[in-house]
């Protein structure tokens, strides 16, 4: 499989509407009944169930890349990014990257996306890396 920018129309993708609108409503329930099942949570409930949702979809897409994250450093690493209690464990660099990147991306989504922060999450995820001549080029 070629990567986005390997396609021969990036980055002026084109798709079909009608395959997509039954999945965008199912993707728009499932938001709506977590949303509905966060709000009644206590003040560092949100949390929780964030770090629980963040967490799962790192370990799933660096799964894809062929990137296995241990599950517990990643939580471990996501609670330290946002302030909140965590029993201090050694986190490797790659689970500490994606969660530094992770959090930023959450505080930053409403921004408009730019070169300069997809360079600055590659060099997130890149932690620790020495074997890339440039990070984010």
């Amino acid at each position: 499989m070629a990567w986005n920018c390997q396609q021969s129309h990036w980055p002026h993708f084109r798709w079909d509407e009608g395959a997509l609108i039954l999945l965008e409503a199912r993707f728009l329930q499932n938001v709506g009944e977590q949303i509905g099942s966060i709000k009644p949570v206590d003040a560092k409930g949100p949390y929780t169930i964030l770090i629980d949702m963040m967490t799962g979809e790192e370990v799933k897409n660096s799964e894809i890349e062929g990137e296995l994250l241990d599950r517990d450093s990643v939580q471990s690493s996501l609670r330290l990014q946002f302030g909140l209690d965590t029993e201090r464990r050694r986190v490797p660099p790659a689970e500490a990257g994606i969660a530094e990147m992770m959090v930023d991306l959450y505080r930053s989504y409403a921004e408009p996306l730019s070169h300069g922060a997809l360079h600055r999450w590659h060099r997130m995820i890149a932690n620790g890396r020495n074997d890339l001549a440039t990070n984010g080029a």
